[in-house]
């Protein structure tokens, strides 16, 4: 292409200009690698490339990897080893991967690690994309190793066979939401479109690049006949069977399309007469506005429309747990990044040029940071400064231990830091209505609200749920995308809008930090007695789900462990910091945190070993909660931390050149190798499954069987947990069908609700089994009556019917016969109910428990702290898919190691300090540890279906617990604080 415009990088020249979208914007800092291209054959961060610089250069992007349409070696491997969940930085991950292997055809994994360390992922804990270069690494080497036993050159041609090389004549057009070709972008002031106004210079700019190719879903047996690159036989090849039913490593049916790129996420959406819209936020945590003039963005060319609170046309208030959170603030702002106003402009540039013209006036007001301040503040809201207040009372008040330990703890703001950023598509319909294309995990929920908004009946707008790019938390921000939707209806245009890294951490909600009061009494033999604490949630500036952060805290406030008398205050209060919501394992995390800690304390001061001082106190079935609620689903507690603690502890590391990487802070780092001291911790945590409390946890799923092939309709949301491989392993073995299918979701399917707490596992995995089996029924009901017998006595296995006397043997493809078969059906759990004034009633459906032992190395001189392996036992009922679960418990664990270690979005008087991946910090490919799965316990609990449990939260909350554990036990420090100061690691001289 040519005429790209100075100051246009080569990543926007790639997506907007050529329609390459496989390379992604996570970042625009060069921070993610989510961008990553080859220019020239070098590796780089595309989105620090101006395009003008790569002038006559060979570009290369993840399109360009395969060969004769084939998936490249390492993207098959990527996918096959766990490394695929949401997608967003797996093309990115894959470029990485092809690289390090063209220059280093064998590397350790050390130099994987390091390869790697560029690129940020939220969802795999890196040991998949490890995995798949190891396995990469053995096939090629299998290979050349058969070539030379031939006598065969590798390439047959005497040259080096390139793995990713293109094939010739690729073309492609951009991906569309209508199938359709995007033109290129004209900048802003380009004389070749319709964008007068801002100027500035041309240059030529010309790519050679691959483009992507236009796909369809092909059939496994297309697939299996396209000739692969190196490492792979091509035709003289038989394709590997693939995984049937539950149980099975089915692997995910969007693995392909995401480790090419063309899997699509909102950011990678176009529509014919697109507008770009960008938000104006407030830079003050806390201000009364005194007037707001949008006169001047108005008039800048190529402007279509702004948009404040009085375009509102319906209800100004949102919010998820409490309508409290204004579309567009009016009289006050309450925290740094609060909307004020929205652009619908011609140019990505243009609009935000103008969101930044709009003139506010600010009286600016002292914030409310503190939370213990929140209390005797003036109301920061018409409803108070107070969310919510849980006292909770069990057993004996006046009850008491001989050993009492007491500690103060602090967890810090977490940030759910998905790697792909907000962004959305509203397009208007013909009926004044509006579609949003959202990576959305509650729809239903989503569109009432927006409809509320939009002053528009349910039924005029529609959500269509895009790729998730990463979801540790509540998905999309309901601020965001209403915006969008009010923009599209005032112009009559597609709009679209991607929210910058900035944004992103200003706009969404985070982790609750949390302030915690306990104090533990325990008999001389360590078993507890009483537990007393003080739990206090900063809910920053809008209730969102902070009732239920905090209901979840205080039930769990005294952690897996048998506590006859409990006495627990909770609080969550309204402050000017930013905003707290549903982040994965909330409330559970931050109390986990505090009581494995007062355990530690427990086993110090009787001189107990800190293991044994939990075995003597932790529960099991049929216990009782302090909430007073019986605890009737499988609770292994026990066996579960037998198992990490027998676990062989990993050995010290030698004196080697490599191993002084595996120190803390690497081999430049300023401490001596004699100053490192091992510790070992331990961490049990437990979460609840579903909603709580109360909520109607329900979903729909209506299953199809057509011409031999089944779909699945069910508005569960794949956020990269797989519940679209769950929906289709279900009706594989229900029905015996080998082809499923999932329908992509959106709202005018039936509800099913939110995609946390292993909802979907539970609710939509039990609706599409009962769906499922009713179809069951009718599939075998005319061959049941045709040999008189009853279809209980009929068996569907490996495609074939058979009967219990073998007089009837079958296959499922003559039973169906052409056949259209459909049932509708629903799940429901058992209800609930809300904690009373004294904190007790049954507000859980289910717990999932697990334990962890970390071991950790410590300079203790100055205050470094690496991870060197974390044992992991779980409680998970049945496991479905080994391969899926193995991921997302790495998955957790590591990103507990980041809570515990470097995770801490700053906000001092509330103004948020360096909101992107630079100051944030995420666990690397070199900051993750080695994870040991010892052992996953399968009790099956009888009400769930399947009798599986949920398994991504409970890591996150027992990891940082552990972690911090091991810190103290290295240092003799008490280490109250997470994450973990170096100052707190320290051990001083005498």
């Amino acid at each position: 292409m040519t005429d790209a415009w100075i100051g246009e990088s080569l990543l926007y020249v790639l997506r907007e200009r050529l329609g390459l979208a496989g390379a992604k914007d996570g970042c625009s800092q060069g921070e993610c690698g989510a961008c990553n291209v080859q220019v020239d054959g070098r590796l780089v961060a595309s989105c620090l490339v101006p395009a003008v610089t790569a002038a006559g250069s060979e570009v290369r992007t993840v399109e360009g990897l395969a060969a004769d349409g084939r998936p490249s070696d390492v993207q098959r491997a990527l996918a096959r080893c766990g490394a695929v969940q949401c997608g967003f930085c797996v093309p990115g991950m894959a470029m990485t991967v092809h690289d390090l292997l063209e220059g280093n055809p064998a590397p350790t994994r050390l130099e994987a690690r390091q390869a790697l360390c560029g690129n940020l992922c939220r969802c795999s804990g890196y040991r998949g994309v490890l995995r798949a270069v190891e396995e990469v690494v053995a096939e090629r080497e299998a290979l050349a190793a058969a070539d030379a036993a031939a006598g065969q050159d590798p390439s047959g041609d005497g040259e080096p066979r390139i793995p990713h090389q293109a094939g010739p004549g690729a073309g492609g057009v951009h991906a569309s939401v209508f199938g359709t070709a995007a033109p290129a972008q004209a900048a802003p002031g380009d004389p070749h479109g319709d964008h007068p106004g801002t100027t500035g210079t041309r240059t030529t700019t010309t790519l050679t690049a691959t483009r992507r190719t236009a796909r369809t879903e092909a059939t496994r047996e297309q697939r299996s006949s396209h000739r692969g690159g190196r490492g792979d036989r091509g035709g003289d090849r038989r394709p590997e069977p693939i995984p049937h039913g539950l149980g099975a490593s089915l692997p995910p049916a969007d693995a392909r399309a995401k480790t090419e790129g063309t899997f699509p996420y909102a950011a990678d959406l176009w529509a014919e007469g697109l507008l770009w819209a960008a938000v104006l936020r407030s830079p003050h945590p806390h201000a009364r506005i005194v007037s707001i003039d949008t006169s001047h963005a108005r008039e800048m060319p190529g402007v279509r429309a702004v948009v404040t609170h009085e375009d509102v046309p319906g209800t100004p208030l949102h919010g998820r747990g409490r309508a409290d959170r204004p579309v567009f603030a009016s009289e006050v702002v309450r925290h740094h990044g609060e909307p004020i106003a929205a652009v619908a402009a011609d140019h990505p540039d243009t609009a935000r040029m103008a969101a930044a013209a709009v003139i506010v006036e600010y009286e600016v007001l002292d914030p409310v940071t503190d939370p213990e301040q929140a209390f005797e503040a003036e109301p920061l809201h018409p409803d108070g400064n107070l969310i919510r207040h849980i006292p909770l009372r069990h057993g004996d008040p006046e009850a008491a231990g001989e050993v009492v330990v007491e500690g103060l703890y602090r967890i810090g703001r977490q940030d759910p830091a998905p790697i792909g950023a907000e962004a959305g598509l509203a397009v208007p319909r013909p009926d004044g209505g509006v579609e949003l294309y959202l990576a959305s995990t509650d729809p239903h929920a989503d569109r009432d609200t927006a409809a509320a908004c939009f002053g528009l009946s349910p039924e005029r707008v529609k959500i269509v749920v895009t790729g998730v790019p990463g979801a540790t938390a509540d998905r999309e921000d309901q601020g965001f995308q209403l915006p969008l939707g009010l923009l599209a209806l005032k112009t009559g245009c597609p709009v679209k809008l991607t929210a910058t890294r900035e944004e992103s951490f200003l706009g969404h909600t985070h982790r609750h930090p949390t302030l915690l009061r306990y104090r533990h009494h325990a008999d001389a033999e360590g078993r507890l007695v009483k537990v007393e604490a003080q739990i206090l949630l900063d809910a920053g500036a809008y209730a969102d789900t902070s009732s239920d952060a905090l209901a979840a805290a205080v039930a769990f406030a005294c952690g897996p462990y048998v506590v006859p008398n409990a006495f627990i205050e909770g609080w969550a209060v309204r402050t000017n910091n930013p905003p707290s919501g549903h982040v994965r394992g909330e409330g559970a995390m931050q109390v986990c945190a505090a009581y494995e800690a007062q355990m530690d304390k427990i086993a110090k001061k009787l001189g107990l070993d800190p293991a044994e001082v939990r075995l003597r106190n932790v529960m099991a079935t049929g216990d009782v909660l302090p909430t007073g609620q019986t605890v009737t689903c499988p609770a292994p507690v026990a066996e579960l931390l037998q198992a990490v603690r027998d676990f062989p502890l990993p050995p010290l590391p030698k004196d080697t050149p490599e191993d002084e990487w595996l120190l803390p802070g690497g081999p430049e780092g300023a401490g001596e190798p004699g100053a490192v001291r091992r510790g070992v911790g331990y961490g049990i945590g437990m979460v609840h499954m579903l909603g709580a409390e109360g909520a109607d946890e329900v979903s729909t799923a209506t299953v199809k069987v057509n011409n031999g092939v089944a779909t699945v309709l069910c508005a569960a949301v794949e956020t990269g947990q797989g519940f679209t491989t769950l929906a289709r392993q279900i009706v594989q073995e229900t029905l015996g069908v080998d082809e499923v299918h999932v329908a992509p979701v959106d709202t005018d399917q039936p509800p099913a609700g939110a995609g946390c707490r292993g909802r979907h596992t539970w609710v939509s995995g039990g609706a599409v089994e009962r769906a499922a089996k009713m179809v069951r029924t009718q599939l075998l009901q005319p061959l049941a009556h045709k040999f008189g017998m009853s279809t209980e006595l009929l068996q569907i296995t490996d495609g074939k019917i058979t009967s219990y006397d073998g007089v009837l043997s079958t296959t499922v493809a003559e039973a169906l016969d052409g056949k259209e078969l459909w049932a509708t059906a629903q799940c429901r759990p058992h209800p609930t109910e809300p904690l009373d004034e004294s904190g007790q009633g049954d507000a859980f459906v289910g717990m999932a428990f697990c334990a962890v032992r970390a071991v950790v190395d410590v300079d203790i001189e100055i205050g470094s702290v690496r991870v060197v392996e974390l044992a992991v036992a779980q409680d998970v009922g049945r496991v479905l898919n080994p391969a899926q679960l193995t991921a997302r418990i790495e998955a957790g664990v590591t990103q507990g190691v980041g809570i515990a270690l470097t995770e801490n979005l700053r906000s001092p008087r509330g103004l948020v300090r360096h909101p992107d991946l630079t100051g944030y910090a995420l666990p690397t490919a070199l900051d993750a540890p080695d994870i040991r799965i010892v052992k996953l316990v399968e009790e099956r609990d009888v009400v769930a279906p399947f009798g599986a449990k949920a398994v991504s939260a409970v890591p996150v909350v027992a990891s940082p617990a552990a972690v911090a554990s091991a810190v103290r036990a290295a240092t003799g420090r008490p280490v109250n604080r997470l994450p973990i100061r170096p100052q707190a690691a320290v051990v001083t001289a005498g």
